[in-house]
């Protein structure tokens, strides 16, 4: 059950961490992009790689804090 525990706690702050790169970076990569080149699905794809890519890392980051801190 703790395994469980820990997992869904990693997924609800991976899904954090991509709205909130979601959040921050979308207005500002669709301008970077121009809105007739963001509707292609490789500018897209580029953006939602680096978005999995930095969330991964921040969760991967924020568990280990959780694991030295002894919260699990």
């Amino acid at each position: 059950m703790e395994k469980t525990g820990i997992l869904i706690i990693a997924i609800l702050i991976f899904l954090l961490f991509i709205f909130l790169f979601w959040r921050i970076t979308s207005g500002y990569a669709e301008k970077e992009y121009g809105t007739k080149m963001w509707k292609h699905w490789p500018a897209q794809l580029s953006y939602w790689q680096a978005a999995i890519l930095y969330s991964t890392g921040a969760t991967a980051i924020v568990m280990v804090i959780l694991k030295w801190a002894d919260l699990f």
